[in-house]
């Protein structure tokens, strides 16, 4: 029997309010594989963010359960990251200083700890960078910075929330290239929420697309690309590229009223 690294078994999710209640999600059944990068595409306000949330243990679904490594997530852990749309980088604090604020609130600070966090910084092109300040980044390189802020803790699968989506086009292009690049040498599980419908097929082994709300899963697509190296910005130009972008536009059913 096969051990998936995320499993979340017939997922339901209603928002109570004053107006009654929502169904955001219905029966939201995902098996991941280590290793894996799944895009999830869907309506806007479908509940993707929702689901993300779910799975990083923030809030508690109102049936169905979330397994990592085969536990039931009962609130947050450290085998998971969070990236979100915006790179929430203090501007008062260096870069060193903000890649390192997750361990110190974990009380996880450390010289092994630290190394590798200089080590991550080396790596990925900011360690000459790591005394200065937000303001003196571009903005490929806050988001960089942010995601090694979440590699620091060392989790085993990230959840990116529209992490590009603040970046502008030719930036967003480049970021989503260099991001993929580092959690594929970091051999993280990703779990990538978006709207965008290439970045999808681009960045991911797998594509799931949601239903409008309450969701569920209305199709999965196994993503292979003829492609000499596989990334965001090769993939787009492999010839299946555009009958994966038609099929999941039509399985979105988008119309302009």
């Amino acid at each position: 029997m096969q051990l998936y690294i995320v499993e979340t078994i017939q997922l339901c999710m209603k928002y109570h309010s004053l107006n009654g209640e929502t169904d955001v999600l219905d029966n939201i059944n995902l098996k991941i594989k280590e290793g894996e990068f799944i895009s999830i595409v869907g309506p806007s306000g479908c509940g993707k963010s929702t689901l993300l949330s779910i799975i990083a243990g923030l809030i508690k679904p109102v049936s169905g359960i979330v397994l990592i490594e085969g536990n039931e997530v009962c609130g947050t852990s450290l085998k998971v990251g969070y990236m979100l749309q915006r790179d929430y980088l203090f501007e008062w604090r260096t870069i060193l200083q903000n890649v390192m604020l997750g361990l110190e609130i974990r009380h996880l600070v450390n010289q092994e700890n630290k190394e590798y966090v200089l080590s991550l910084l080396k790596t990925y092109g900011l360690y000459d960078f790591r005394d200065k300040y937000p303001s003196q980044l571009s903005g490929g390189m806050r988001q960089r910075a942010a995601l090694i802020r979440t590699l620091a803790v060392r989790p085993k699968i990230l959840l990116l929330d529209e992490a590009f989506s603040a970046l502008d086009y030719q930036t967003r292009l480049a970021v989503s290239d260099d991001i993929y690049s580092i959690i594929k040498n970091e051999n993280k599980t990703a779990i990538l929420v978006t709207h965008d419908i290439a970045e999808s097929i681009s960045m991911a082994d797998r594509v799931a697309v949601l239903s409008k709300r309450p969701a569920t899963i209305k199709s999965m697509y196994d993503i292979r690309l003829t492609c000499k190296k596989k990334s965001p910005l090769c993939s787009r130009e492999a010839p299946e590229f555009k009958e994966y972008f038609n099929a999941i536009w039509k399985d979105l059913d988008i119309h302009i009223n």
